[in-house]
């Protein structure tokens, strides 16, 4: 596989080196350890909100750093977690005195490691409290998961908490609002092509020319089944209906109680999708995907919606969370209430996300 790159360990630090020259004006970028943080932090008085997770899904998460979405956002190699000590650093770097809040997909290593550093943070003073994305309906159990994985409701959720950060919200409010959208959206997609990590320089996976993977993970891992390439409008059907046909999905999860000052299990079901609900349509390219071939899918979506009485009041449609140059796409809806909608609303800007300014 053919790609623009110097040597292949180079890869993470100069793509940063890259957007920050590209964007001075947003963002800073932090070598050792490594995070990428906004020009401005700390803001003082604000909850700063922290992503994070392996390399090559870019623009997420360091893409959505600055005005009205992150405050920093920590990148591991690629397709691999980032480590305590970067998510630590980052903390510091951005708290601005009104704590912080760690968005975290649900892949093991992430969980691990976002749950490391905010002990650590936590034994310095920094309040820290963790909220979990599981999204993806395609699997309940992966290679890389218990549960559910975390997929493109993190970028809704990444854009609605730092609306509210900016908005002034206390570190509770904005982590009960986070919880709320990961509970009302769902995910799921498909891959026409595997993708090439750099460091390996082979295909993830092979997916015949006639082939499809229903379900795929951002990090090529499987999805539901494989099966014969089929027509958009067919491939759109199979993703929505998943999505809008799935039902109430129970879990427990591990969130830091700051009365207790420790670890509590809290359970957590998403209600189902229902006729009249409004909802955020946001369809995704995995990276290999042009924007001409989302909107076929984007129209197919819209005639499903209506037929269901899902009213679209928003849409995102783009390379937002991809799996390098992967060829595929993954459709994600959230279901919206009037202060979700309104955070949705408010001006962003960061090297992937703006408008408003």
């Amino acid at each position: 596989m053919k790609k623009l790159i110097n040597k292949p360990e180079d890869f993470v630090k100069e793509s940063l080196a890259g957007m920050a020259a590209a964007h001075g004006d947003l963002i800073r970028v932090s070598y050792d350890p490594t995070f990428v943080y906004r020009v401005d932090a700390p803001v003082q008085g604000k909850v700063a909100i922290i992503s994070g997770g392996g390399s090559g899904h870019e623009p997420m998460h360091a893409g959505f750093v600055g005005r009205g979405m992150l405050d920093a956002a920590c990148p591991g190699e690629v397709f691999t977690s980032p480590t305590p000590d970067q998510m630590l650093a980052a903390a510091q770097q951005v708290n601005g005195g009104a704590g912080i809040l760690y968005i975290v997909k649900n892949y093991s290593g992430d969980v691990m490691n976002f749950e490391m550093a905010t002990e650590l943070a936590q034994s310095e003073g920094i309040r820290v409290l963790n909220i979990l994305i599981d999204d993806d309906v395609a699997v309940k159990d992966s290679l890389y998961t218990q549960g559910r994985r975390g997929v493109g409701t993190t970028v809704l959720a990444e854009k609605i908490c730092g609306a509210a950060a900016e908005a002034g919200y206390d570190l509770p409010q904005i982590a009960d609002l986070c919880r709320r959208v990961n509970l009302h959206g769902r995910s799921m997609g498909i891959a026409l092509t595997s993708c090439t990590v750099p460091a390996k320089g082979t295909p993830t996976f092979t997916l015949g020319d006639r082939e499809l993977e229903i379900g795929i993970g951002i990090h090529g891992e499987p999805g539901r089944e494989r099966i014969a390439l089929k027509t958009v409008d067919e491939i759109t059907e199979s993703l929505a209906r998943s999505i809008i046909d799935d039902t109430g999905y129970s879990r427990t999860v591990r969130e830091w109680d700051e009365t207790q000052g420790e670890w509590v299990d809290v359970e957590l079901i998403d209600p189902p999708l229902k006729a009249g609900d409004r909802v955020l349509a946001f369809v995704n390219s995995m990276g290999g995907t042009p924007i001409s071939e989302l909107y076929l899918v984007y129209r197919k979506l819209a005639q499903i919606c209506e037929q269901q009485g899902l009213q679209i009041v928003r849409n995102l449609i783009g390379p937002y969370i991809t799996s390098l140059e992967m060829q595929g796409c993954s459709i994600t809806l959230l279901k919206l209430d009037d202060e979700m909608l309104r955070l949705w609303d408010t001006p962003v800007k960061t090297p992937n996300l703006r408008w408003g300014f």
